[in-house]
């Protein structure tokens, strides 16, 4: 998974504002981008919800390692891992539902 790297440290940003900033870059790197994980420092929250239970002392975090392994192409790490964002392309899930 590659990992696009943001300081926004002089902004101050907090999680809604460095969500927008990540899906809009994801939308910039891969096609139709869908999140399937991301973490918050500041609050200590992570979706999906206790993927770092299992990865206690892991090098890869649970939340990196949840997406690498349904297809996460792209890692967008806002302020040195204070919000991390984890997408894929849609790809073959853009002609389902």
């Amino acid at each position: 998974m590659k990992t696009l790297y943001l300081d926004c440290r002089e902004l101050d940003v907090g999680f809604d504002a460095a969500r927008r900033l990540a899906d809009r870059a994801a939308e910039v790197i891969l096609v139709e981008p869908l999140l399937l994980s991301w973490y918050d420092r500041d609050r200590d929250l992570e979706a999906p919800g206790h993927v770092n239970e299992c990865h206690a002392g892991c090098e890869t975090p649970g939340y990196v390692d949840y997406a690498a392994n349904r297809g996460g192409e792209l890692r967008v790490d806002v302020d040195g891992g204070r919000f991390v964002f984890c997408y894929r392309p849609l790809g073959e899930f853009a002609s389902a539902g």
